[in-house]
């Protein structure tokens, strides 16, 4: 029986090496969507088909702002690793954070953005959800969680008139270090 749990056990985690494996090879060929990426590190985490499942990670949220981040993600169809990545790189998860451009909150929302939601950047639920909602529209303009990482960060008329990429390298490493971040943690809830 132990030995039986030890190869059920291998064989999820091979899998798990694999989808993750796909999806870095899958973000190097630039076809990084939401559908295709979470979905395999979610497969690949539920274990094997014979319907036993592999218990899915916590996403390391703060614990007092785990509410907001998972009701954002439930509200928006994003992953919260995704939502987590991008707070852990725009503001160390620091609630009163502003940006040299005024930028506020953990996802750095500008203010004119948030009351385009009728959300208020500076409380952090509302600024979690307002984040979300901006970049589940950026994610449904430009078709690429990467796209829509790069339009986070630089505004989507400059990432359009880049022809749909990061118009600098600032936004580059803006977008791989949030990728980087959410593939660790990818799959966790």
């Amino acid at each position: 029986m132990l030995h039986a749990r030890h190869v059920h056990r291998r064989q999820a985690i091979l899998a798990l090496v694999g989808a993750v494996a796909a999806l870095w090879a899958a973000t190097a060929a630039g076809s990084h969507t939401l559908q295709s990426a979470p979905a395999a590190l979610v497969r690949a985490a539920s274990g094997s088909d014979d319907g036993s499942a592999v218990p899915v990670p916590v996403c390391p949220f703060p614990r007092t702002l785990a509410p907001s981040f998972r009701s954002a993600a439930a509200s928006t169809g994003l992953p919260p690793a995704l939502l987590y990545a991008v707070a852990k790189v725009e503001s160390q998860f620091q609630i009163d954070a502003r940006s040299s451009v005024g930028a506020r909150g953990l996802l750095q929302v500008m203010p004119e953005t948030a009351a385009s939601l009728d959300l208020d950047p500076d409380l952090p639920q509302t600024n979690v959800l307002a984040g979300a909602r901006y970049l589940r529209l950026l994610v449904d303009r430009f078709g690429s969680v990467d796209t829509a990482l790069a339009a986070y960060n630089a505004g989507p008329t400059a990432v359009a008139e880049a022809g749909g990429t990061a118009p600098t390298l600032g936004v580059v490493r803006y977008v791989a270090n949030v990728d980087a971040i959410w593939h660790g943690v990818a799959g966790c809830r």
